[in-house]
């Protein structure tokens, strides 16, 4: 039997030991397989309490079942749903019943989802939401995957591909009526009306200001410096626990540490680094240059220092700050803490130890977030592979408008609604299923 007609199950709930786990069963035969272990099946998405045994009538677990008889389920296939006590004896003794019968196995990562996809039940721009609103650290993340989940753009592209397989058909009819020229241009005229409206409205979808698709990954936020200037210090405060180890030492962090923080609901990862400066040590040579090569790939970088020298040495696309800290231990100049505007560039001044301008500096890298990210709220696009492909579309879309000849406006229309299609995976896009539904977790 091909392994998409073998009934899966799996664990879809946490890591046991839990006080509830919740197994899904997938399939042709996941019917007679309820009935098998439980005696009877349930009325369907009716919660009914049962004893379950295994082949040989021994009592597996005192549980609640679920019935969600295909194609109104999940995956539009027959689903049963187990909810047991969730003891590693107790799961491990329903997945041996389970695997013991014939055609059934344990299921893949995401082989849930692409059940559900296969059979109509989402398009790909829905799965990537679902797989985004798993994923999801910050509110903001969440909000985001849930639209994309509904449906946001798929709903949109599929309205994007009827109209264009519509101005198709109305050019091809054209063509089959070349001899009448006026047939072929009363069908032409209105074929490029509608061509330039999607056009324009896909136009606009891409050069939305938001930056939704940055939301998944994050701001990446480096803070570095020379040695010993508190670098670990304020890598804690921010995160507020021990992440890295402080020491009065140099040279104590030789390694890139990371810590993923929600900022007013923006992921933001904050990285710390070795400390910047000539050694002879191999060892520290090897984190400084990991230091420099993270800080010049991050969105934004704090340059830590104990004077007012603003002389980083960086060089790239992103903003460094200069952030002086240690202002607790000068007493011979005084210093107000927070923000202050130093040749176009921003200034701090903190105390990582103290608190001191923690909070201002905080409060600008929300704002920083902010500017970063842009108004994600209605943005339609979730990924870069969605944006690619939109682009493929509008850049088919104005080639039918420049286009003379019937003939090639319908071949660049062919492939607009080709790249819709495989935006909602409904054509030629098995060589990026799997590597979409292979990141989903087990039992999803």
């Amino acid at each position: 039997m091909h392994p998409r007609d073998q009934t899966i199950f799996a664990l879809s709930s946490g890591r046991p030991p839990n006080a509830i786990s919740v197994v899904r069963l997938s399939g042709a035969h996941a019917a007679p397989i309820l009935s098998s272990l439980a005696g009877r099946i349930p009325p369907p998405r009716m919660a009914t309490r049962a004893l379950i045994c295994d082949e040989n009538q021994q009592p597996i677990d005192d549980a609640v079942l679920l019935w969600f008889p295909g194609p109104k389920s999940a995956t539009g296939e027959d689903v049963a749903e187990f909810h047991v006590h969730g003891g590693r004896a107790v799961l491990a003794a329903l997945f041996a019943a389970l695997s013991s019968f014939e055609n059934t196995r344990a299921a893949e990562p995401g082989e849930f989802t692409r059940r559900a996809f296969e059979n109509g039940k989402l398009d790909l721009t829905g799965a990537e939401g679902l797989d985004d609103l798993i994923h999801a650290d910050t509110d903001r993340q969440r909000r985001q995957a849930l639209r994309q989940l509904k449906g946001l753009l798929g709903d949109r592209a599929r309205n994007w591909r009827a109209q264009i397989i519509e101005a198709s058909a109305w050019i091809e009819a054209g063509i089959d009526f070349s001899d009448e020229g006026d047939v072929s241009a009363e069908l032409m005229a209105p074929a490029l009306v509608k061509i330039r409206a999607l056009h324009a409205e896909i136009a606009e979808v891409l050069a939305a200001q938001g930056r939704s698709e940055r939301l998944r990954d994050g701001l990446v936020v480096a803070i570095a410096g020379p040695p010993n200037v508190g670098k670990s210090t304020l890598m804690n405060q921010l995160a507020r626990r021990e992440i890295a180890i402080v020491s009065p030492h140099a040279g104590t962090t030789r390694d890139i540490i990371e810590v993923q923080l929600d900022l007013d609901g923006y992921p933001v990862t904050v990285i710390d680094t070795a400390g910047i400066r000539t050694t002879d040590d191999p060892v520290e040579q090897e984190g400084v240059r990991r230091a420099r090569t993270r800080a010049s790939e991050a969105d934004l970088v704090l340059w830590l220092v104990e004077d007012d020298s603003h002389d980083h040495g960086f060089e790239g696309a992103a903003p460094v700050w200069t952030v002086r800290n240690k202002i607790d231990l000068d007493a011979l100049k005084p210093h107000v803490a927070g923000m202050a505007q130093t040749s176009g560039s921003r200034y701090f001044e903190i105390s990582a130890s103290r608190g001191d301008g923690l909070q201002e500096l905080i409060a600008a890298l929300v704002g920083h977030a902010e500017d970063y990210f842009g108004s994600t709220e209605g943005g339609l696009i979730g990924r870069e592979r969605q944006r690619r492909l939109l682009r493929e579309t509008a850049a088919s879309l104005q080639c039918s408008m420049e286009t003379k000849g019937e003939e090639l406006v319908a071949e660049d229309l062919r492939t607009a609604a080709h790249s819709l299609g495989r935006l909602l995976g409904r054509v030629d896009v098995e060589d990026i299923l799997d590597k979409i539904f292979r990141e989903f977790c087990i039992g999803k």
